[in-house]
């Protein structure tokens, strides 16, 4: 697990650095400071539950609040806090549990390579290593788990304002946990990685989205 972590991790950081050197030389604007907020749905692998103990599908809230600085106009990096709940399917036990995890990320804005969208559309693409804790609720309180965590997504932004603009996120996390074992440990946890769908509003805290255009 933490040999495949580090594999990861090692290729996200040469890739952070290759744009960082191409980037770096084409900065021709302001840096930009924003927060964001999130929305949504997750939706949990179902290999992270042990027989019995099954989540559903979808689950609501997806939560992310972070704080992203970009440091050229194509690059930038992001610190996000995302908080998920999960409950159990109808024909399984009951019971709830807590996904909440912390990632520092890379973000590569890419609407230059994408010239054709519309003036006020921007797509970002994110990605950087994190740490994930599970915590059970009611009956399996005992069984909290934490572990790493990598994950990637794509941010598409619609302009509303120089300040303010709302955007959709579609991102995906694998985390690097150890088996159940004994598989007692896994009743009303979670172990597998998991996929999001967030609505949400960025907001510019220093200079703006849409500046040069």
């Amino acid at each position: 697990m933490i040999i495949a972590f580090k594999k990861y991790t090692l290729t996200f950081c040469l890739l952070f650095v290759f744009f960082g050197i191409d980037t770096m030389q084409s900065q021709d604007s302001k840096s930009r400071l924003k927060a964001q907020f999130a929305l949504g749905v997750n939706s949990p692998s179902s290999d992270g539950f042990v027989t019995g103990f099954e989540g559903q599908t979808y689950n609501f809230p997806s939560v992310n609040l972070g704080l992203q600085y970009m440091f050229t106009p194509k690059l930038g990096a992001k610190l996000d806090y995302g908080f998920n709940r999960v409950k159990n399917q109808d024909n399984a036990q009951e019971f709830k549990l807590n996904y909440t995890r912390v990632n520092a990320q890379a973000v590569l804005d890419v609407n230059e390579t994408l010239n054709f969208l519309p003036p006020r559309l921007g797509v970002f693409l994110h990605a950087g290593p994190g740490y994930s804790i599970v915590k059970p609720l009611g009956n399996y309180t005992e069984n909290n788990i934490s572990f790493l965590n990598i994950m990637a997504g794509v941010e598409v932004h619609y302009g509303i304002s120089d300040k303010l603009s709302v955007f959709t996120d579609v991102s995906y996390i694998q985390g690097f946990a150890k088996n159940f074992n004994p598989i007692q440990d896994g009743f009303g946890a979670f172990n597998g990685n998991m996929l999001t769908l967030n609505f949400g509003a960025s907001i510019s805290l220093s200079g703006c989205y849409f500046c040069n255009q």
